[in-house]
């Protein structure tokens, strides 16, 4: 039976799932791979003891040997050809005033293709470019557009907290991300408060969430006529989910923090 481990594809591309082949390999390891009849270069994830054994139908490629000195020397080439096939392409982009912005280029291993990705509005017809840079690379050429989240992966970058872009650094995939996530948090809708880089909701926005909404069931809602323990009755404008204290407005411009569950009066 087959042994699957975690690859991450080139530079900028997606992690995969493939046969290791009984390439003997480690995490962290730099390997060749078969994907799609192509050479590839990727980096190893995952531990090969700690995957799923006997599912050839998941993996996408297979390993083929470990990264050589000579590998890690093409791997060094493709990227400063990559470079000029960057250049190239924009020059073409910017005569023909095409309403797309390139983000990055990568060859493959074998370098018998290019993939370019880039960002637009809208849908973007690509056609006379990918014959045009044809012609010049010769090549096979992919175009590929991406979203904002996938440019701030590709391009990489510090969030406010002051550490590498959660995308960039270590996941693998992106997971759904919504504005209800920031309301079941108690946090104000301020976009620039909220929001990555990207432009769009934060990432960690959601890791934590499933905390927030577990606690926040045993709180009142915001607006909700509530006693206190002393017996007096507010209506709720403020709470901290995580210490799980409401502020409880009883009239006259009083406040009141109650702690949940409720404790009698007269304990701390």
């Amino acid at each position: 039976m087959g042994q699957l481990v975690q690859v991450k594809l080139g530079e900028y591309r997606p992690v995969l799932w493939m046969d290791t082949n009984a390439v003997v390999i480690h995490r962290h390891d730099l390997v060749i791979m078969e994907v799609e009849r192509n050479l590839e270069f990727g980096k190893v994830i995952s531990d090969p003891d700690k995957v799923c054994t006997g599912k050839k139908e998941a993996a996408v490629g297979k390993l083929l040997r470990l990264a050589s000195d000579g590998d890690l020397r093409q791997v060094v080439n493709n990227e400063i050809k990559a470079k000029e096939a960057f250049k190239t392409c924009q020059k073409i982009v910017v005569e023909s005033k095409m309403d797309m912005q390139l983000v990055q280029a990568e060859y493959s291993y074998d370098a018998t293709k290019i993939l370019i990705y880039f960002t637009a509005e809208g849908r973007v017809d690509f056609r006379n470019l990918v014959k045009d840079l044809a012609k010049l690379l010769r090549v096979r050429i992919e175009l590929k557009q991406i979203g904002v989240r996938d440019k701030a992966k590709i391009v990489g970058g510090y969030g406010v907290c002051g550490r590498e872009l959660c995308c960039s650094s270590y996941m693998k995939d992106f997971h759904p991300l919504s504005i209800k996530m920031v309301k079941d948090q108690g946090l104000p809708l301020n976009p620039q408060k909220i929001s990555g880089v990207c432009g769009r909701v934060k990432c960690c926005m959601a890791y934590e969430y499933q905390v927030y909404r577990e606690f926040s069931k045993t709180l009142p809602k915001m607006g909700a006529k509530v006693s206190t323990p002393e017996g007096e009755k507010g209506r709720v404008v403020a709470m901290d989910i995580l210490k799980r204290y409401v502020t409880v407005d009883i009239g006259d411009g009083k406040m009141v923090k109650v702690k949940y569950p409720l404790e009698p009066a007269g304990l701390s």
